[in-house]
Parts: structure tokens; C-alpha cells; sequence
């Protein structure tokens, strides 16, 4: 099979918060920022990765999503428990240092993982875990 990661989705509470926390501090380039403020969709990409993108939009904001169950998407968003991406880098201690000195809310410093990977991690404005593996 001949498959590449195309994009993934995360929930934004708050369109700005996001964009300052994935463009300002991580980098990502925005593709688009479609919508109003009560259902902005944005598509981000990494420099150099223009096939892969990822995708910030509204809790539950998928067609046949109830009322309850956006509510129960948007809490488990602000706990944390909704969403995770993996991000990795060459350099994970300059990752850590730049997001910790941009405030970003910080979910554990650089560690090595019982399987082995060192990573850290931190939450995005929405409260989505947001790893950060050092690559070999």
C-alpha cells in the first residue's frame, strides 16, 4: 500500500489562542483560516511538509454531531482526554525551551519513556496534548 499521513483534526476553543500557540510557537504555516468566529476551520501545515496538514475547527464540529455530544467533546477537550498529536524534532530540548518560554501550558518536561522515546509534552489553548518526541 502506498499511504502518507494526509491531515488531522483537533478541536479549538478559541481560533486566536490556537493560532498564536501552533504558528507563533511551534511554526506551523496556516494554509487557510476559513469561517467566523463561532466556527473558524484552520488548516496548518509544518514548513516543508505541504502534504501533511493539521486541521483546527470547533468541538463536534463534524455533520450529525448532537448537542450532548459536543458538550461531552468539549469537556474532555479542556481535560485533555479528547485529542493527541505527536509532533517530533531533531532538537527536543530547543522545542521545550521555545514553548516553555512562550507560556504554553506545560503537561511534562523532556523525559525518557519507558519504551524508550524522550519526549515532553505540553496542552494547546483547547487543552489537546501536544508531544514532542526527539527524533533519532
Amino acid at each position: 500500500m502506498d499511504l502518507v499521513l494526509h491531515s488531522a483534526t483537533l478541536p479549538h476553543t478559541d481560533p486566536d489562542a490556537s493560532l498564536a500557540f501552533y504558528r507563533d510557537a511551534l511554526g506551523f504555516e496556516v494554509r487557510s483560516d476559513e469561517g467566523d468566529a463561532g466556527g473558524r476551520r484552520i488548516t496548518l501545515a509544518l514548513p516543508g511538509s505541504p502534504g501533511t496538514s493539521l486541521v483546527l475547527e470547533p468541538p463536534g464540529a463534524a455533520p450529525g454531531v448532537t448537542a450532548a455530544e459536543r458538550r461531552m467533546i468539549a469537556e474532555m477537550t479542556a481535560k485533555g482526554t479528547y485529542a493527541t498529536v505527536t509532533l517530533a524534532t531533531g532538537d527536543l530540548d530547543a522545542v521545550f525551551a521555545r514553548l516553555r518560554d512562550a507560556g504554553a501550558e506545560l503537561a511534562w518536561a523532556p523525559v525518557h519513556q519507558p519504551h524508550g522515546e524522550r519526549d515532553c509534552a505540553f496542552r494547546d489553548p483547547a487543552g489537546n496534548l501536544v508531544r514532542i518526541s526527539q527524533r533519532p
